[in-house]
């Protein structure tokens, strides 16, 4: 037998007892094996877990390490336990925007970016603000880079109007100049409008915008914890409204933690009907949207970082372990259907709320993977470290070490 282009040995698989071989060719998993086999580059993962990469759904990519640039205002607000408190935190998030600039963007994405490298990250749905104030200082950058880690990083860039469309006469026009210059995804924000009639407005202009451009659509949706907003139900609607099924992500959705029962299961049926998937990131914002029961209803539930040091959120190391190592406890997904259930909604549910087709760990799959130092989900959370080696496009792009040196004697 040939050898194959890279071989990772000694491999736990999750629900596959004992230990495997996975052979890779180009950039596809074409062995998964107990038997020993043969490659030109070989990975020990040495008993260690090794999974599908990182799928990152929802990240403010232009908005990283600003938190010292806005200072603490948005934060307190936004942070403060009042769910009504979203608009006031984005108006005082938005004074970073004064001398937003394009040359301090993007080392700071840089910088992030390779954060997720290092922990695994292959997938980004990254946000740029796109309004009258940002103009388009934020997707620019993002664009370049795309190109640019391209095939290690995959980047769906979304044209994201967080100023509001029609209270920002001028944000839509700068929305199509985004998408002319090639972004991505098509975002929105609905309940930042003034009136019902002006959210649902901005969600049929926006999934117009995407049906014409051939575009997906990722909006912010009841995020101001309001259950009478119902821009969730305005979103799903439209998506059928435009041949969208199947091409949109709702994200926060907040509010939908306070829908009385029928309420939640009638948005539920529609959004199975419109293909919709949802983003949750309950360590961020007083309120998440109910993860385990909109899953229990057979929607695609997924998990993202949302903001890394921004004025939303002061953390944050771009590690989507850390990321499900906190929904656990959010969600009091603490047992072993739980651990499962947050993990999958950092790597294969969500790919599939991203439709991003071959990310699973079989033969015929992207071999985009890592590879952890301990066996267990358990303990990969547990731990939430970089992986001993990330593979991209079925290429090592990272390896990391852990060792620390007692001295405790006298």
């Amino acid at each position: 037998m040939s050898a194959h282009r890279l071989v990772v040995a000694d491999a736990a698989m999750r629900g596959r007892p004992g230990r495997w071989q996975i052979g890779v060719d180009d950039g596809l998993i074409t062995t998964v094996s107990e038997d020993r086999l043969t490659g030109r580059d070989e990975i020990d993962a040495g008993g260690g877990l090794v999974t599908e990469s990182f799928v990152n759904t929802h990240l403010h990519l232009d908005k990283v390490h600003t938190l010292d640039r806005a200072g603490d205002a948005a934060l307190t607000a936004y942070t403060a336990g009042d769910p009504g408190s979203a608009l006031l935190s984005i108006g005082l998030a938005s004074a970073v925007k004064a001398d937003y600039d394009r040359t301090w963007i993007e080392p700071n994405a840089r910088a992030a970016l390779l954060q997720g490298v290092r922990h695994g990250v292959r997938h980004i749905l990254a946000f740029a603000d796109v309004d009258t104030k940002a103009r388009l200082e934020g997707v620019i950058p993002l664009l370049a880079l795309r190109d640019e880690f391209r095939g290690v990083v995959d980047l769906q860039v979304v044209a994201f109007p967080q100023d509001g469309l029609l209270c920002d006469p001028g944000a839509e026009d700068l929305i199509r100049e985004a998408v002319d210059l090639g972004a991505d995804v098509v975002g929105g924000i609905p309940w930042i409008e003034h009136s019902d009639a002006d959210a649902r407005e901005h969600v049929r202009r926006m999934c117009a915008l995407a049906a014409d451009h051939g575009r997906r659509v990722a909006m912010l949706v009841d995020d101001a914890g309001d259950a009478s907003l119902r821009t969730t139900e305005m979103l799903a609607e439209a998506m059928l409204e435009h041949d969208l099924v199947g091409r949109g992500v709702a994200l926060h959705a907040r509010a939908l933690g306070r829908y009385p029962r029928p309420a939640l299961e009638r948005l539920g049926r529609l959004a199975t009907r419109g293909g919709l998937g949802f983003v949750s990131d309950p360590h961020t914002g007083p309120v998440h949207l109910p993860v385990l029961e909109l899953t229990a209803m057979g929607l695609p539930v997924a998990l993202g970082q949302d903001d890394i040091e921004d004025a939303f959120y002061p953390f944050g190391r771009h590690n989507l372990a850390e990321v499900a190592f906190l929904a656990a406890h959010a969600l009091g997904a603490v047992d072993g259907a739980g651990i499962s259930l947050v993990y999958d909604a950092v790597t294969t549910t969500a790919a599939t709320v991203l439709g991003l087709a071959g990310h699973r760990l079989t033969e015929g799959g992207n071999a985009d993977l890592v590879v952890h130092r301990h066996p267990t989900l358990r303990s990969v959370l547990t731990h939430h470290e970089p992986p001993a080696y990330v593979v991209a496009s079925g290429h090592v792009v990272a390896t990391s070490t852990s060792s620390t040196s007692f001295h405790l004697s006298s």
